[in-house]
């Protein structure tokens, strides 16, 4: 009996093991995919201009992931080291705290939740287990950890700390908070104050379903901003968020843009007219809100692009350019968010050799690899540094 017990024992160790170890890194690599390929070659012109450019990025997925980001890894998309080795100054990172089952870009409903078993599997502490306002504060405090960790980077505040950052050209990356869905707070006006003290200054309105604030582009019926929404809205932006309507519905965006002058974000998205997918927002509400001084993000995978390989995107970038102009245009990667792509965080020069061959001066690819996203999160981060 005793002979039987330790084995049972044992074998149960063996499935922890396999649960707690083997999986969540299954997991991450199943689903964070970069596609197979030889080395691109990069022109002595594009990659002399990439080692001078500040790239930004507007929407990694990265805090979901329990890979270690102090080191290079083999797996996923992005982690510090591999960010750095890009020239990445400024990084918005994105808290993902509910995903329906079967999602799609259609109609997805709120009643179920992938990321509980997630939770479970990569063992976050367990009041992330049933609160979405939980796994938004762990996410940030894995950040504020990494801070702590790793001198090459720092949690932008406000603009002051961005602009202190990026003074020193070998200065340390910025990361910026974002939420994927403002359903973190719960229902409750109260948790803003908690998100923001706890460093999240982009709220991201949505993700694949409606939530309290108004409907998802991909949930049940298109619906606007409830009064809690524009309640949510109108705090945010008094206390210097910047609002991301990326998977907001189409009259979500409509009623951000009335309720509020300051310019918005679209993180991670792609051109309607480039890429005909119900993922775009419409070319003519792109148009405005850039107009209104907003910024869009190109996201790197195909349901965006129509097309990931490097040339793709930069494509998708240049149809961006095209429909709203050079000075609102970002990189939206979408990295580690569950996509396939053709290129990781290390290999972002490649975006730089593409959007040359495609006849943009140097200025401009600056502007569209970074300087867009540095010089507007500089005038629309809270100005005066936090007590």
């Amino acid at each position: 009996m005793r002979t039987l017990l330790t084995i049972l024992v044992v074998v149960m160790a063996a499935v922890l093991i396999g649960v707690f170890r083997i999986l969540p890194a299954y997991i991450d690599n199943d689903m964070n995919v970069v596609r197979p390929h030889a080395p691109y070659q990069i022109s002595e012109d594009a990659a002399q201009l990439h080692a001078e450019l500040r790239v930004a990025d507007l929407h990694s997925d990265m805090l979901l992931w329990m890979r270690d980001p102090r080191r290079w890894n083999n797996r996923g998309h992005t982690d510090i080291p591999r960010l750095a080795h890009s020239n990445v100054r400024l990084q918005v990172f994105a808290s993902v705290t509910k995903t329906p089952a079967g999602q799609n870009y259609d109609s997805n409903t709120a009643d179920t939740d992938n990321i509980t078993a997630l939770a479970m599997v990569q063992r976050w502490p367990v009041d992330t287990w049933t609160s979405l306002y939980a796994r938004a504060r762990f996410h940030a405090r894995r950040l504020q950890r990494l801070e702590g960790a790793a001198d090459r980077l720092v949690i932008g505040r406000n603009a002051t700390d961005l602009e202190r950052a990026l003074e020193d050209p070998d200065g340390p990356m910025v990361a910026l908070l974002a939420t994927e869905g403002a359903h973190s707070l719960e229902g409750q006006i109260e948790h803003l104050q908690g998100l923001y003290d706890e460093g999240y200054r982009v709220l991201g309105l949505h993700h694949f379903f409606d939530n309290e604030l108004g409907g998802s582009l991909h949930g049940l019926g298109g619906h606007g901003l409830t009064p809690f929404g524009e309640q949510v809205v109108l705090q945010a932006v008094e206390m210097g968020m910047v609002i991301d309507v990326a998977h907001s519905s189409h009259q979500v965006v409509r009623d951000v843009l009335a309720l509020s002058d300051k310019p918005v974000i679209v993180s991670h998205t792609g051109i309607y007219g480039h890429c005909q997918t119900r993922r775009n927002l419409p070319d003519e509400l792109m148009q405005t809100i850039a107009a209104e001084g907003g910024l869009i993000g190109i996201g790197f995978w195909a349901d965006v692009t129509c097309d990931d390989s490097p040339a793709g995107v930069a494509r998708a970038l240049l149809s961006a350019v095209e429909l709203v102009g050079i000075d609102h245009v970002a990189l939206g990667s979408d990295y580690d968010g569950t996509i396939t792509a053709s290129f990781d965080g290390a290999e972002l020069s490649v975006l730089t050799h593409e959007l040359l061959r495609l006849g943009l001066t140097p200025d401009e690819v600056a502007s569209i690899m970074g300087e867009n996203a540095i010089r507007f999160f500089l005038a629309n981060l809270p100005q005066e540094t936090d007590e």
